[in-house]
């Protein structure tokens, strides 16, 4: 008898705490993974949108071609959905601009779902460089 009260605890009182705390150290666990993969995509598409817009900047043939070549090639090894566009001139003093659109799956849209919220399957966001066109 007294093998199986120091097993269970004295009243009953630690299952009744775990039963409350391990859903919730749970959840804490999947929104860090969560907002870690969304934080890395965003990083990973900045860094590239500032590579392809630099490329882009001293390309004298195809600055956009060259632009967004440059960028697909810098997001070949990210996590999540990229999709790149850039735009600008080929004169110099002109702009180049490239956006890189991420998204990453949103682990919590059917938990949010119970309590009445509306959550897309995706987090998403963009980044934007803009380079000067050098010219010779």
């Amino acid at each position: 008898m007294r093998l199986g009260m120091w097993l269970t605890g004295t009243d009953g009182s630690s299952m009744v705490e775990s039963a409350f705390t391990i859903p919730i150290l749970i959840l804490l666990a999947v929104a860090l993974v969560n907002l870690s993969l969304a934080g890395f995509a965003s990083v990973t598409a900045s860094g590239a949108a500032d590579y392809g817009a630099r490329i882009g900047a001293v390309d004298q043939v195809n600055p956009v071609g060259a632009a967004v070549s440059a960028a697909s090639r810098m997001l070949s090894v990210g996590v999540g959905r990229y999709r790149v566009s850039a735009s600008g001139s080929a004169s110099p003093g002109g702009y180049v601009t490239v956006r890189v659109r991420w998204e990453v799956p949103n682990m919590f849209s059917g938990l949010l779902s119970f309590f009445g919220g509306h959550a897309s399957g995706t987090i998403h966001g963009e980044a934007v460089s803009t380079q000067r066109k050098e010219g010779w």
